[in-house]
């Protein structure tokens, strides 16, 4: 009988509510207590009332699924162009030799510097919203794509040579299915990187998304309505998060989730 692995099963779900409700509790207290001001803290109660109103009254829903459209849509295309080319990255050194250098300075150029081109590149609408975030996720994703490639094992290739494979046939057949913990876990991450540049990509010419209810909020002083926001953001972003977790169990099983 494994004890250690019974007491985890209940105590880091403990642990975890334990987390919540501290964080619940000191938010409670300044605010009720008014330690701090209304004006830069709400009250969960009022925070709670708001978020009542936005769903009644004002579409939030829609604003919801208008932003989950945009994260989705992005995030798929992006595994769609960085998995295949994180892969050739990581098992050719002529392929990693060429587009590694654009790659390492596209990653450290600030994202947002590129909304006024993409304004006039691909206009106001859905699709500007959908390339930034895709340019936010694809040159980090490519990188950890190849980092995950370059570390399958040579015994692998080597067995797998051995056996006949042809060169064209390891990428498809060895590098990919021994790279896939590592591509799930690093597109876990990316989708969370996604969500983070949602604000931005909804800050210009935008009439829908949790990003444009923010801002609209906090350009009229609306401070329950901006707490409702994040708190949104970060209630999907967890559930997201479990989503990939459990996509990590059913389809690894024999690996260990440490978070």
């Amino acid at each position: 009988m494994n004890t250690n692995s019974d007491n985890a099963r209940w105590l880091n779900p403990v642990l975890g509510a334990l987390s919540v409700s501290l964080f619940v509790g000191a938010w409670a207290i300044l605010s009720y207590a008014h330690l701090v001001q209304p004006y830069f803290l709400p009250t969960p109660t009022a925070v709670f009332k708001e978020a009542i109103i936005l769903v009644q009254r004002e579409h939030y829903l829609n604003d919801i699924a208008a932003s989950l459209a945009r994260v989705l849509v992005a995030f798929i295309l992006c595994a769609l162009s960085a998995v295949p080319l994180g892969l050739l990255m990581g098992r050719s050194k002529p392929v990693a030799a060429f587009v590694t250098p654009f790659v390492v300075f596209m990653r450290y150029v600030p994202i947002s510097a590129f909304i006024p081109l993409l304004i006039l590149w691909t206009g106001i609408g859905n699709f500007q919203k959908v390339v930034f975030l895709w340019m936010g996720t694809f040159f980090f994703l490519v990188a950890l794509i190849a980092d995950a490639a370059a570390a399958v094992g040579h015994e692998l290739l080597d067995t797998a040579y051995t056996l006949g494979a042809q060169k064209r046939q390891m990428v498809r057949y060895v590098v990919l299915p021994a790279a896939l913990p590592g591509i799930l876990d690093s597109l876990r991450v990316m989708m969370s990187v996604g969500w983070t540049y949602l604000v931005l990509a909804e800050i210009v010419a935008a009439e829908s998304g949790i990003g444009y209810m923010i801002m609209e909020s906090q350009r009229f002083l609306k401070t329950p309505r901006v707490v409702v926001g994040i708190l949104t953001v970060g209630i999907i972003g967890v559930g997201l998060d479990y989503l990939f977790r459990g996509m990590r169990t059913l389809f690894f099983p024999w690996l260990r989730s440490h978070g």
